[in-house]
């Protein structure tokens, strides 16, 4: 299947190369709706209790149409649209690209539906950047908490524990007031001549010597080892030397993290009764694996805090007095930072916080860096004028200074871009702690489960114009502000939104450009032929095989973009 130029369409809407032959049904518009729409059952015909039998759908939930029953189940129930869902489904629902069944009910149905997920579950699926805006703003906000993070604290709470990234409340307020203030200007210029241009220059060793021997690269697996060694670094001052060896602790990083992703579509969720662990397989492994990085990271909070005399705090506490940034020179850690700070919290709450940067900062990245050279490759053109920009930026110098970044203008627009359209996580997960209304009169019940589909929104015809194709250009002029979910009203939220949007963002944003410089600066890819790309949907969205390349180095700076070769489809 080719593709020149252009994203492939979710394939669910019927026909071979995913374009439909019809077009979405428009949007209705918030503002000019009067009318209100219930998403739980009618009181007078509740839902709780009844059987599928009883409902009239007549399978339980071992037959094939066990996703259709629920449809009819729920189909009647309220006013808000419920998901036409089909058991052909279910291979996206479980363990599938959740976000391309998503898309299909949301051309079907708008974009505000039902999702059943049993009986007496569901999922309120927001496709709308008014209605996301809304819940996004709401959600722990000290005027107005409406929501919480609901079923993600819930599946990542035991790798995370009390870190900053799953905590609510009073809790979380007090934690990322302490992590924030780590991400600090100085610190990511540190970072950037100390870390992320030299991790890059290291992998770009590893790419040479594939160039040399003619092998082709498994991008994906590159960029997530390489995102790993930055982030250790930058957070534990700790060397994963993931490019270059595969240590019992990096696989337990990878362990943990598919478990996370695994209970988030886990259709019968064991792992809420905490005795059966040990006796699960799967989930005795991940605990293992959990234990060895707590084991590991109290270990460097320990040989950290022994490091760290009274000199140094005094330091410390003095520019923080000023209001002036500390960094330690030989140590710009965020760990180190913490340290410094005095924070008094024990070593488990630092080492959940510390877990939670780790996580939050590895497989986003990487799977950012994989899907924008992927579209760098499909679409010469766009390639032509990144090289192009980084060629004169750089000139004959392999890695950017912290003025070049300002430069590479070009080179973030390609990232941006690529983060609509392959958004990192592609769905955002709330639970309603009170009701409340979204615009247009959906009215949402206590407890209710809320699904944002960012990749809905970024693909949305209603929101942007010729949604599916690869435009960097889509943001305005190259000097003009980079592009995030205040200056497009929530359109474009890569990074979520509202009080509990990634602390990370500016940390993410740099280290993705000055890797992608980096590699551009020294080699031209190459898609190897005839492979499918398929995709996934975990924390991010993955390949189902890899993302195999041909890499070739480059003959002078000044050379221009390799020749395209045909542009495979993602499916």
């Amino acid at each position: 299947m080719l593709l020149s130029g252009r994203v492939a369409q979710p394939r669910a809407c019927g026909t071979a190369t995913g374009q439909s032959h019809r077009r979405p049904i428009p949007f209705r518009s918030y503002g000019q709706s009067k009318r209100t729409v219930t998403v739980r059952a009618q009181d007078d015909e509740p839902i709780m209790g009844k059987s599928i039998d009883a409902a009239g759908a007549g399978a339980s939930f071992t037959s094939p149409g066990w996703l259709t029953q629920l449809n009819m189940l729920w189909g009647g129930k309220g006013n808000v649209p419920v998901a036409n869902a089909q058991p052909d489904d279910i291979k996206e629902l479980l363990g599938g690209a959740l976000f391309k069944a998503l898309y299909k009910w949301m051309q079907e149905s708008g974009p505000v539906y039902l999702l059943p997920t049993g009986p007496v579950s569901s999922f309120l699926v927001i496709s709308d950047p008014a209605a996301a805006k809304h819940v996004l703003r709401a959600t722990d906000n000290s005027q107005r908490n409406i929501y919480d993070k609901g079923l993600v604290a819930e599946v990542s709470q035991f790798l995370f524990g009390k870190g900053f990234a799953v905590a609510g409340g009073d809790a979380w307020k007090a934690r990322r007031r302490a992590v924030g203030p780590s991400l600090h200007r100085a610190y990511l210029a540190t970072m950037l001549d100390r870390v992320f241009g030299p991790s890059a220059l290291f992998a770009a060793d590893k790419l040479r010597v594939a160039a040399r021997s003619g092998t082709a690269v498994n991008m994906e697996a590159t960029f997530s080892q390489l995102t790993l060694d930055i982030i250790g670094k930058a957070v534990f001052n700790y060397d994963f030397n993931s490019l270059t060896s595969d240590s019992p602790l990096i696989q337990a990083v990878y362990t943990a993290l598919k478990e996370t992703e695994q209970r988030a579509t886990d259709l019968l969720p064991l792992w809420k009764i905490p005795a059966l662990g040990w006796f699960i397989p799967r989930q005795r492994k991940a605990l293992e694996a959990v234990e060895l990085i707590r084991r590991t990271t109290n270990d460097l909070i320990r040989k950290c805090k022994e490091m760290v005399d009274e000199e140094e705090l005094r330091a410390a506490s003095a520019a923080a007095e000023s209001g002036q940034d500390y960094m330690n020179e030989s140590d710009p850690s965020v760990l180190r930072f913490l340290i410094t700070a005095r924070e008094e919290v024990e070593s488990t709450q630092l080492r959940d916080d510390l877990l939670s940067m780790l996580v939050a900062g590895h497989e986003t990245t990487g799977s950012a860096l994989t899907w924008t050279l992927y579209l760098l490759v499909n679409n010469p053109d766009k390639m032509a004028k990144a090289v192009a920009e980084v060629d004169s930026v750089l000139g004959s110098r392999l890695t950017p200074s912290l003025e070049d970044y300002g430069q590479l203008r070009y080179v973030m627009r390609c990232v941006n871009e690529s983060m609509r359209l392959y958004p990192h996580p592609p769905v955002l997960l709330r639970r309603a702690l009170v009701e409340d209304e979204l615009p247009g009169g959906f009215k949402v019940p206590v407890g209710q489960d809320v699904m944002i589909s960012v990749y809905n929104i970024h693909h949305s015809e209603a929101v942007w114009e010729d949604p599916e194709s690869f435009i960097p250009e889509r943001f305005g002029p190259l000097d003009g502000p980079v592009p995030n979910e205040q200056n497009t009203d929530f359109r474009y939220i890569p990074f979520s939104g509202g009080p509990r949007k990634c602390v990370g963002d500016q940390f993410a944003l740099m280290e993705a450009v000055v890797a992608l410089t980096v590699l551009l600066r020294q080699f031209d890819f190459s898609l190897l032929p005839n492979q499918k790309i398929g995709m996934t949907t975990g924390a991010t969205i993955h390949t189902t095989d890899g993302l195999y390349m041909y890499v070739k180095e480059r003959s002078t700076a000044a050379s221009q973009s390799p020749a395209g070769t045909p542009a495979v489809a993602a499916v």
